[in-house]
């Protein structure tokens, strides 16, 4: 009788074993499905289609890591701020949405090596004076909320800045730009540049202020997530090496 035990207890210890290797933390598999949250409403950045398809350079971007690191990607609409909490309370594993890599984020979350290099620019009616953002001093400015385009013009002329509006969105403030809301924009180059390209040919202009420093774009993952990270990394210096993020760079934005 002990012997039969002591076999069944045998088979049940081998079943847990089993099923414990059959469930891995996220990331820790080539077969995991990645858990993506961004804000789709940065294209060409990322962009919610009619259908629910989440498109854009950065899906594309994040879709190709993935692939060559043999990995699957669940990409979700969650909102800017909420991204950043759902990285940090797990709900998601990896947040990408044109995010510029800076010390202050840092803090709170591990970034994945840049995959894109951005600047600011200031969206202004084509019959504008502004040369700089100097210029905008006593103006309406409209940025998109927690962004650097937001910090640049803090920086400028302090936090507590009467003129400074926030938007959920970079769309929202251009928006209102268009309708007279605001006198000007300040917001990352590929989006502002797209937005004009698409819907308002001719009546605006940017201006580039050489003041502003090149931004650098990064992936983030939940602090202390090294084994994510690292499969991250691994396929950007894939997708970089065989010239798969140059071509989806040029599809988006065109030859440099």
């Amino acid at each position: 009788m002990r012997k039969k035990w002591g076999i069944l207890f045998s088979v049940l210890l081998a079943l847990t074993v089993l099923a414990g290797c059959g469930q891995p933390e996220s990331g820790a598999s080539g077969n995991d499905v990645i858990k993506v949250a961004t804000d789709a409403a940065y294209p060409p950045f990322e962009k919610q289609e009619g259908n629910g398809k989440i498109t854009g350079f950065d899906i594309e971007v994040i879709e190709a890591i993935a692939k060559a690191e043999g990995m699957k990607v669940s990409v979700k609409h969650t909102g800017w701020d909420p991204l950043f909490e759902a990285i940090k309370r797990g709900k998601m594993d990896v947040g990408i949405s044109a995010m510029t890599i800076t010390d202050e984020r840092k803090k709170q979350f591990d970034f994945s090596d840049p995959y894109f290099e951005a600047k600011q620019l200031i969206l202004v009616p084509k019959d504008s004076k502004v040369k700089s953002l100097k210029d905008l001093k006593g103006k309406k400015i409209g940025v998109q909320s927690a962004t650097t385009g937001a910090e640049v013009v803090k920086k400028a002329f302090g936090t507590t800045y009467p003129g400074l509006k926030g938007y959920d969105d970079t769309p929202g403030a251009i928006d209102d730009l268009a309708n007279g809301r605001v006198d000007a924009v300040v917001a990352d180059n590929g989006v502002v540049q797209d937005y004009v390209k698409r819907k308002l040919k001719g009546q605006f202009k940017t201006v580039e202020d050489q003041s502003f420093e090149p931004e650098h774009y990064g992936i983030i993952v939940k602090k202390g997530n090294k084994e994510l990270l690292g499969k991250i990394n691994s396929g950007l210096k894939k997708i970089k090496k065989d010239g798969t993020l140059e071509k989806i760079r040029n599809k988006y934005f065109g030859k440099e």
